[in-house]
């Protein structure tokens, strides 16, 4: 995409961390919107239909899982939450309220720019509005007053230093590399951006998976295993016939598993499917991404009626992962 569709949503209290995202991502080639609050943050996604929006936790009025939650009511917006809470429930919560990934402060800047880009390669429909419904824009959020200088203004401020800000739109993000802040006045070397990965999880894969046992077969996009059958093409699934109601990720986990049968997929592994990058082991997979993996496995799973303890469908390799039962 080109133009005004490089647009991103900061929602963010704190002016500091607010301006470090700001030149991460002006530096990657969007033209940024920031707000202050939750509610200005739900407002400034509906007016502007944000590619990418990022989100904090802990805000005056409504809280950042709230405010995810009205944003998936009516947006696609690729959702990232940037907060220091750092917990399992914490980040389990933030999964479950839509977010696509889940970065704890203080974070490293390239990181935060090479999770973008992550999830840039996954395709996703965007949010169009009807002719003459468009919304009106959000009103400008209130001032918010300085603060000392902390982590996140100093990486802000060492970033403006060894980098031009770029707010060209229209520059596409794998093309103006971020640079790291490095405590020296010699500006780092550029970072290279990711290369291409492979074609999404969801996609069916160009090998038809063998009937052996504890193996799924594969019939053009069609895949079955036992009673349950899944269509790469229309991304839907059924068990015994009948229609079951999965998330992107579960259907994206449950397309993986069935592509590889008795194949153990670790949870790296799994959480690289989710992001579009399978078989790739050298992109950013933290313990929260890992644990995203294990909440989804658990929905998964009470969706289609199975225990951990006698599998029917999905078997635990403890210490490992995950694979298809026997049959």
């Amino acid at each position: 995409m080109a133009g005004d569709d490089w647009t991103a949503v900061i929602i963010e209290d704190d002016p500091d961390v607010r301006d470090l995202i700001d030149i991460v991502l002006t530096q990657s080639g969007f033209s940024t919107v920031v707000v202050g609050d939750g509610h200005s943050g739900v407002e400034a996604v509906r007016a502007h239909n944000p590619l990418i929006t990022t989100l904090d936790v802990n805000m005056p009025g409504m809280d950042g899982f709230a405010a995810a939650k009205r944003l998936r009511e009516f947006s696609n917006t690729y959702l990232i939450f940037i907060t220091s809470l750092g917990d399992e429930i914490d980040v389990v919560q933030g999964f479950e309220a839509g977010a696509d990934d889940y970065l704890v402060k203080p974070f490293r800047p390239r990181e935060l720019r090479a999770r973008a880009d992550s999830m840039l390669r996954r395709p996703r429909t965007r949010h169009e509005w009807p002719m003459g419904h468009e919304p009106a824009p959000a009103p400008p959020p209130a001032p918010v007053a300085p603060q000392a200088e902390s982590w996140a203004a100093k990486a802000a401020r060492e970033l403006t230093a060894n980098a031009p800000r770029l707010r060209q739109a229209s520059t596409a993000p794998a093309e103006t590399p971020v640079v790291a802040p490095a405590p020296s006045a010699a500006p780092p070397a550029p970072v290279q951006p990711p290369a291409p990965v492979s074609a999404p999880a969801h996609q069916a894969p160009s090998t038809p998976a063998v009937a052996s046992g504890g193996e799924a077969t594969s019939d053009g996009p069609l895949v079955r295993f036992k009673t349950l059958t899944l269509n790469n093409e229309t991304r839907m699934v059924t068990l015994n016939g009948g229609a079951v109601d999965l998330t992107r990720a579960e259907f994206d986990l449950l397309a993986s598993l069935m592509s590889t049968g008795r194949r153990v997929r670790s949870k790296a592994d799994l959480v690289l499917a989710m992001r579009g990058q399978q078989y790739v082991t050298s992109y950013f997979v933290n313990e929260a991404d890992k644990r995203s993996v294990e909440t989804n496995v658990t929905n998964l799973r009470r969706k289609l009626g199975d225990e951990s303890t006698v599998p029917r469908f999905i078997e635990t390799v403890r210490g490992v992962g995950y694979r298809l039962a026997e049959v």
